[in-house]
């Protein structure tokens, strides 16, 4: 959500960005992705948990239905609901400033400049194919957990298999997100190869020989 809503901010509000997306604020926002949830789950299972006979019971001690009941919906209008509307309000309003861009673009373009209508055409499937990815995976792997989390507060019975079945769906979108970005996100993808010292290496040598090449070429212009 974190690289979404940083994404969102640096296209459709270009001139905001340079403002608001300081280092420190990416450091913090990657703190916050990490720490925050952890400090929550920790207190809600310690609250809610206790160990009885030698077996832990979690999230069955509240200290009111009614305390449950309201908490199981918020958790499930915070975490879920919100969340798949931030995915999908972020991402429609990147590709509406990306085919804006593409029409000034392509207007002030002479007609037998096809390369820069390439590339937005690309740009603007490489979006939506994020977008209705990002925001399906999601739904598929946390739809059963937050579904089960609260149909467990309305006295709903669950075999043992559906709680594990959900955990993993769960942690396997945590786990494979960055993956995601990293495979269909062309910005995130070229921050990771940076990363690589090898592929670093090849991308300096490759920006070194462009520069040398494309003298070379103007020389040639030039003395012909």
């Amino acid at each position: 959500m974190s690289i979404t809503i940083e994404r969102y901010i640096k296209v459709v509000h270009r001139n905001r960005s340079k403002k608001l997306l300081h280092k420190w604020v990416r450091w913090s926002a990657a703190a916050f992705a990490w720490i925050a949830l952890f400090v929550y789950e920790m207190d809600l299972v310690i609250s809610t948990s206790d160990v009885i006979d030698g077996v832990c019971y979690g999230f069955a001690f509240w200290k009111s239905e009614t305390a449950a009941l309201i908490h199981s919906l918020l958790n499930f209008g915070s975490f879920y609901v919100i969340v798949l509307f931030l995915f999908v309000f972020c991402y429609w309003k990147i590709l509406v400033v990306i085919r804006r861009q593409a029409r000034v673009m392509a207007g002030h373009s002479g007609p037998g400049s096809s390369t820069f209508q390439t590339q937005s055409s690309q740009i603007q499937s490489n979006v939506i194919k994020t977008m209705i990815f990002v925001s399906a995976f999601y739904v598929i792997t946390w739809t059963p957990g937050y579904m089960y989390f609260l149909l467990l507060h309305f006295k709903f019975k669950f075999i043992g298999t559906i709680h594990y079945t959900t955990t993993f769906l769960g942690f396997f979108y945590i786990t494979a997100n960055p993956f995601v970005y990293a495979l269909k996100f062309d910005p995130v993808r070229r921050i990771l190869v940076g990363l690589i010292p090898w592929k670093k290496s090849q991308q300096v040598c490759e920006s070194v020989e462009m520069p040398a090449s494309n003298t070379a070429t103007t020389r040639t212009t030039r003395h012909a």
